[in-house]
């Protein structure tokens, strides 16, 4: 997936500049953007602030941490399973 040119929080200044009133063709102008452009950031991080976004991020890194945990975990119990039963 490509990387936009924009941080979330350039992009949450720009949709505040549409909700103020502005245009949104010449938001869309002034910030070099095409409308479906505005429009999926929009959908995407309608009403959030910067601090919600950033919130967001570190909940998904931590999910991703706990799941790489809970895979470790899961394959060496799954391990020591195997070497129990063979055991006995």
């Amino acid at each position: 997936m490509r990387k936009s040119k924009f941080t979330e929080s350039q992009i949450v200044a720009i949709l505040k500049e549409g909700e103020a009133g502005m245009p949104v063709a010449e938001v869309c102008r002034k910030h070099a953007i095409s409308a479906p452009t505005y429009y999926a950031w929009k959908s995407k991080y309608a009403g959030a602030t910067v601090s919600d976004l950033t919130r967001m991020r570190e909940l998904e890194t931590e999910s991703a941490r706990l799941k790489r945990m809970y895979a470790d975990l899961a394959l060496e119990n799954t391990a020591i399973k195997d070497v129990l039963s063979k055991k006995f």
